[in-house]
């Protein structure tokens, strides 16, 4: 069975001032499609924390997957991508390359989402904007091919 990480980055849901609501959906999907995920994790905007946890999944564990939500915007503490970019040792652009296509059809703001994906000792990491709407669009598009890109990984061949 593939295994999932769900990691909301967030200041105010981190400092328990907000409720992580993106999270909780991202996890629902994911189950919805028979993957197991773990617990939700949560961080502030950190660079250095995010890159530490992201690290730590992939290394320490027996993840496929870790999606985050959060902090993929033009804000000054928005470094999820940043982040991710650090500690991938490869990327995949086409992911996130049809998530804005995708969602640029429902809303032109979608390109202002800076997220990225990449793989990083065999786990796939795809950085999700913070918004339930947001998220709920995009696993919508990604989700279906999740499994085929975690029997790539592993080394199976094209279907």
């Amino acid at each position: 069975m593939i295994k999932a990480a769900v990691l909301t980055i967030s200041d105010s849901c981190s400092a328990g001032t907000r409720q992580d609501q993106s999270g909780p959906a991202v996890k629902d999907m994911l189950i919805s499609t028979n993957i197991d995920v773990g617990e939700i994790l949560l961080l502030p905007d950190d660079q250095d924390q995010i890159a530490a946890r992201l690290k730590s999944l992939c290394d320490d564990t027996d993840i496929d997957i870790i999606i985050t939500t959060g902090g993929t915007g033009f804000g000054p503490r928005d470094v999820t991508p940043e982040a991710t970019l650090d500690v991938c040792d490869r990327m995949a652009p086409g992911l996130m390359e049809v998530v804005r296509a995708e969602s640029y059809k429902k809303t032109p703001k979608a390109v202002l989402s800076r997220g990225c994906a990449g793989i990083r000792n065999g786990t796939l990491i795809i950085n999700l904007p913070g918004s339930v709407k947001a998220v709920t669009e995009c696993m919508q598009i990604i989700g279906p091919i999740l499994p085929h890109a975690v029997k790539m990984m592993q080394g199976g061949g094209h279907d």
